[in-house]
């Protein structure tokens, strides 16, 4: 899975992007069928069908495009004038066919399921390198191939983006399980990637590149927290059930991840979040201001539900037994510390110094030929 992962981010050639983004499918519903929990025979062939159904748009894309351009490089591909006729259509079913696996609304539903049915490790894949595939691969074939189709549905888009921004985070303020919280939250804050994409400007595309990143930072930490420290002792995702077992004196180190990766999924200064939010709203207040107003309702909402989950998850205080001793636990292991150290200073490096990647993604996004 991660082998088929670095072969799309990697491949210089169609078909080989194509043939790798495929083969991520296969390891990703075994993982799940067989190591998952909660329907994970169910969650596994629905996140597998949405899967190929966007693989066979993919196809039918790339089919279009060899026959007209004669090549499969994308190199050559990318100086190649494609008729607006042709990207009037094909752009769509190329776009859609990858933002089906970025998470894109109404075809997003695929998400928070594989997200709870799959093993704690499976989570963090999906939702930190996965999701990334579709994006990547939306931006780096069809935007770059089809500028002029791009431009033609950049609204579209923008629209599909915002409303899966607040919906998604709708959603899961009324969620009961923990994971399916972060389910949500994954296509919510990924629909910030897609307004981004939308903005047509170096502003927002930069920021949706960053937000990539921070998102796969923030949704891996959130996954590890709920699924092996949380998950792994008390057997249970169930909100309510978390609430009575006072897990911030039984649990403290899984407490304070779990606060970090919060304030860092609602955007609080400081952390990654924060400045790719804020960059794909500055682009997008100078292509869509009305998207900016809308989106900020779904932030309050994304602030809304995280902390609902913090809350019932860590902080929910019995009135009756507050002297009472905290429930015996296995203690959170050196590993466990160490990988979620090491996230969480990754999204406060970015927040911090957010210039460290812009620096590196601003360039290339500059030379892509939608922005032309």
């Amino acid at each position: 899975m991660v082998g088929g992962s670095y072969g799309v981010f990697l491949s210089a050639d169609l078909f080989l992007l194509f043939l790798f983004y495929e083969l991520v499918i296969v390891p990703k519903y075994f993982l799940i069928a067989i190591f998952g929990s909660t329907n994970k025979e169910y969650g596994a062939m629905k996140l597998t069908l949405y899967s190929f159904f966007g693989g066979a748009l993919v196809f039918l894309g790339i089919i279009a495009i060899y026959v007209t351009g004669g090549s499969l490089d994308l190199n050559q591909l990318a100086q190649f004038q494609f008729t607006p006729q042709l990207q009037s259509w094909a752009f769509p079913i190329l776009f859609l066919g990858f933002a089906v696996l970025a998470g894109i609304w109404p075809l997003h539903t695929w998400a928070p399921t594989g997200h709870v049915a799959a093993p704690t490790a499976g989570s963090m894949l999906l939702a930190g390198i996965v999701m990334k595939l579709g994006a990547y691969a939306g931006l780096r074939v069809a935007m770059n191939l089809f500028p002029q189709g791009f431009q033609m549905w950049r609204t579209t888009i923008a629209v599909l983006a915002v409303v899966g921004i607040v919906y998604a985070a709708a959603v899961a303020l009324r969620q009961r399980d923990l994971k399916f919280v972060i389910g949500y939250s994954s296509v919510s804050h990924m629909g910030f990637v897609l307004l981004g994409f939308a903005t047509a400007n170096v502003f927002g595309v930069s920021g949706a590149v960053l937000q990539m990143f921070s998102h796969g930072v923030i949704g891996a930490l959130l996954f590890a927290v709920a699924g092996r420290m949380i998950y792994r002792r008390t057997h249970t995702r169930e909100l309510d059930a978390l609430s009575g077992m006072n897990l911030s004196r039984a649990l403290p180190f899984a407490a304070f991840t779990f606060v970090v990766a919060s304030a860092a999924s609602m955007g609080i200064p400081g952390f990654s979040g924060f400045a790719a939010e804020i960059t794909i709203l500055i682009g997008a207040w100078k292509s869509y201001p009305l998207a900016v107003w809308i989106t900020g309702a779904g932030m309050v909402l994304v602030a809304a539900f995280t902390l609902r989950a913090l809350k019932r998850s860590f902080f929910d205080v019995d009135l009756a037994n507050t002297a009472a001793a905290p429930p015996e636990m296995e203690p959170i292991t050196i590993p466990e510390k160490l990988g979620a150290g090491l996230l969480m200073f990754a999204t406060l490096a970015v927040g911090l110094y957010p210039k460290l990647l812009l620096d590196r993604i601003q360039p290339a996004v500059e030379a892509m030929r939608f922005l032309k």
